[in-house]
């Protein structure tokens, strides 16, 4: 792992390491405190620094220049990567830890100490309206973000729910300029508009944009959202100009144009369009800017409601870490040394980043269908931003669970988005944009684990009738090829294939055939769940047995070394396989997708050859040779746990009678993926799941199933643990609890022995008590009897 020596005294400074306790009384913990932005945000973790409330819609960070070399004419997905040393601009949306090549980034405004003589977007302007950025000079915390840039501009932001508001400081002696970067979005954009008022300090216009992972499908590389933004300042200042492409218009008032997605589906050079106002030299500025995806009108609306007139920067940096406190708040830990409690806050922080507000303060939201919505009754909000392969995992659980209306705005959210798309569920929407991404089903087991986990204000009938509907009916998206393999347009590719042979065939459409097998058994898996809960009995059973259609793909003659979840010919014939290869699997070898069948462990366990041979299989999966850890970079063989494909594999020990080894496993992947450094996060955050598995992970337990509220038990991370959740209140205590100690001895729950490695779904619900005991050798007995329950295809 390469890690800049430069870094070391910079991240010094910025890493937050006092020890603390947890006061009894929520208010007075200053959370935020323990957090540190800047983790994950290098080594692909793609999270951003800048200012933003949890799950907001605007977010005011750094979009940074490129790395030499660097493919794409930005620094990071997310706008921030910390080894680059250059600024072009501040965007007013951002998106945190995604994969490809970023998206959102939203109207970048970059002051400046120089005369606009070239046009911004003319690649003879190079990093000309750049500045260097030294973390030396650079701050930030929840809700807040400064930074001292090297053109003397001192730089401060803060940020509500639907608004931006900023400070610009200038030196003196040089031109006070800020640009507005209307058109360069981080993967581009179709078109965008400027227009500069003087007399009322308002600058105003919008973006259209989209082509989230379009550089992978010239098929998919489109537009589809447009921001509107309104921007108010308050000091005078003077009609710099407007610019398109090339061509600079000194005065101009009005201008606009788009960068285009070029001929490799990233803006080309010499593209672009924008306008620049000129204050006083050594002017402080201050701006407040409204943003919205319905019109104008919106922006203006959210702006007056959010930070009118007279709003103060320091007034808004301290409402954001008001709302960061209380829901930080919710988990209250005790104990742990300071980068133990600050990477646990960071990544709970992380974790409730995403999805974004939608939805305007009058409620209204723009759909996919084009059109104005409201609200749904009983519906607080609209989110947007859903990374459906990545959260169903853990992260919607850990949302819900704190937040039960949330999550049930989030169901609610996606069942709007896919009736105004058609009766399409998309597996990863960018604001109203269906972009396919990923592969799989994640929308039935996203829905049944909100419901699961408390998440009971959405249409559940109306949600399961769709969900049904689009699980086996193929339309003619399902039959389409369009966009495959990695954006496919049909909610479950190739479905009459599914329907027919009952796994997904080699050369099906889609994106890794057996992987897209593995995924569709669990949306089943979900369906059945949600079909319990709508009353559809007979449903339910149809898809449950769909849900172990996953040894159709289980050839016991994989390997010499013994049988594997293969790709399968359409003829029912085995093509030539390595389960080191990723053919046929996504982001993942055959070794590392063996393990995906979360729901029914004990299925796969039998498949195996039983509960020895099992143990003895994810030994080799999670150890080398030599006996050491191979829980990250050690190869196809082995597990991958900075990504989604094996995350649930260490806590499958529980299932075989060892769960001691789900102990100290999960322990190591811990300390060895997650660190109190910019490195911390090894891979993409993908909109915080993968900090959801290291918050569930800290606390001892883990949501295995998905579309349930059982919970696998492992060992917490600390002394004690307090969750506040409407309703109920969990509390966890481990005695001896250390990163060096982490196995268990025995648990009590609710003051009573346990010798279970899990906990039933209504503990979630009702709440209680688990009083661990932990110790540093492994006890041999403990939870190897009462193993937890599996949900096989009979129902």
């Amino acid at each position: 792992m390469y890690r800049p020596l430069l870094l070391a005294a910079s991240v010094a400074l910025l890493m937050p390491s006092a020890q603390a306790e947890a006061p009894t009384e929520r208010e007075t913990v200053d959370l935020a405190a323990e957090v540190n932005v800047f983790i994950g945000t290098t080594n692909g973790g793609n999270v951003y620094p800048g200012a933003t409330l949890p799950f907001g819609m605007v977010a005011f960070s750094p979009e940074q220049t490129p790395l030499p070399g660097k493919r794409f004419p930005f620094a990071a997905p997310g706008g921030y990567e910390w080894r680059a040393n250059g600024v072009r601009g501040f965007s007013l949306t951002h998106v945190s830890g995604t994969g490809c090549a970023g998206a959102s980034g939203d109207i970048p405004m970059m002051p400046i100490t120089t005369a606009v003589e070239v046009s911004p977007s003319s690649p003879q302007a190079g990093v000309q309206y750049s500045a260097l950025l030294d973390h030396t000079d650079e701050h930030a915390s929840p809700g807040a973000y400064a930074a001292k840039l090297g053109n003397g501009v001192d730089v401060a932001l803060g940020a509500s729910a639907r608004t931006a508001v900023g400070r610009f400081a200038y030196p003196e002696g040089r031109p006070a300029n800020l640009l507005i970067r209307t058109s360069d979005s981080e993967v581009g954009s179709t078109a965008s508009s400027i227009h500069i008022d003087p007399a009322t300090r308002t600058v105003s216009g919008s973006v259209t944009s989209g082509n989230f992972c379009g550089y992978l499908a010239e098929d998919r590389r489109e537009s589809y959202y447009t921001l509107h933004f309104v921007a108010r300042f308050d000091e005078p200042f003077e009609v710099g100009g407007t610019w398109r492409d090339e061509t600079l218009s000194k005065g101009a008032v009005d201008g606009g144009g788009g960068t285009t997605y070029g001929t490799r589906g990233h803006p080309p050079a010499g593209r672009g369009a924008g306008g620049w106002i000129q204050f006083k030299e050594g002017a402080t500025v201050n701006v407040r800017i409204g943003v919205s995806y319905v019109d104008p009108a919106g922006a203006r609306a959210n702006l007056d409601k959010e930070s009118p007139a007279g709003t103060s920067l320091e007034a808004t940096q301290a409402a954001a870490r008001r709302a960061w406190n209380d829901i930080l708040g919710q988990v209250r830990i005790t104990g742990g040394a300071g980068d133990e409690r600050t990477v646990f806050y960071t990544a709970l922080y992380h974790a409730l980043l995403e999805p974004n507000l939608y939805s305007d303060v009058d409620g209204r939201y723009l759909g996919f269908d084009g059109k104005a919505h409201r609200l749904a009754r009983h519906q607080r909000a609209q989110y947007a931003n859903f990374s459906g392969w990545d959260v169903y995992r853990s992260q919607l659980q850990l949302v819900t669970l704190l937040d039960p209306q949330r999550g049930s705005d989030i169901a609610q959210s996606l069942l709007n988005q896919a009736e105004q798309n058609g009766g399409v569920w998309d597996r990863w929407t960018h604001l109203t944009g269906a972009t396919g991404v990923m592969n799989g089903d994640p929308s039935p087991p996203s829905l049944a684990a909100i419901h699961a986990f408390g998440g009971r204000g959405f249409d559940l009938e109306r949600a399961y009738a769709s969900l049904k509907r689009a699980a086996t009916v193929p339309t003619e998206k399902d039959l389409s090829r369009r966009g495959c393999p990695i954006l496919c347009v049909g909610q479950r590719p190739g479905l009459d294939a599914w329907l027919k042979l009952h796994y997904m065939p080699v050369d099906a459409p889609g994106w890794g055939t057996a992987s897209d097998t593995l995924e569709l058994v669990a949306a089943d898996f979900g369906l059945s769940e949600l079909a319990l809960a709508a009353g559809d009995k007979a449903g339910a059973k149809l898809f449950r047995e769909r849900s172990g259609w996953w040894r159709n793909l289980f050839n016991p003659q994989a390997t010499p070394d013994g049988g594997y979840i293969q790709p399968r010919n359409a003829d029912g014939s085995w093509p030539a396989f390595d389960p080191a290869s990723d053919e046929g699997f996504v982001e993942g070898s055959g070794a590392q997708y063996l393990w995906m069948v979360p729901f029914d462990p004990a299925g796969l366990i039998e498949k195996l050859g039983g509960a020895q041979v099992a143990a003895q299989r994810l030994d080799a999966f999670f150890r080398t040779p030599d006996g050491g850890w191979a829980v990250t970079k050690s190869g196809p063989l082995h597990a991958e746990l900075d990504n989604e494909p094996s995350i649930a594999a260490p806590w499958l020990y529980n299932f075989v009678g060892q769960p001691w080894k789900t102990q100290d496993t999960v322990r190591a992947a811990m300390r060895q993926i997650w660190t109190n450094t910019p490195q911390g996060i090894s891979g993409n955050d993908d909109l915080g799941q993968m900090s959801s598995w290291y918050v569930w992970s800290a606390l001892g337990l883990y949501p295995v199933y998905p579309g349930r509220a059982e919970l696998a038990v492992g060992s917490p991370l600390f002394p004690q643990v307090v969750i506040e959740r409407p309703g109920a209140r969990i509390e966890i205590r481990a005695r001896n609890a250390a990163p060096d100690v982490p196995y268990v001895q025995s648990l009590q729950v609710d003051g009573k022995a346990s010798d279970q490695a899990w906990l039933p779904a209504d503990f979630v619900k009702r709440g209680g008590t688990l009083e661990f005991d932990l110790g540093k050798a492994p006890n041999q007995h403990w939870g190897t009897q009462a193993l937890p329950p599996s949900f096989g295809p009979a129902l």
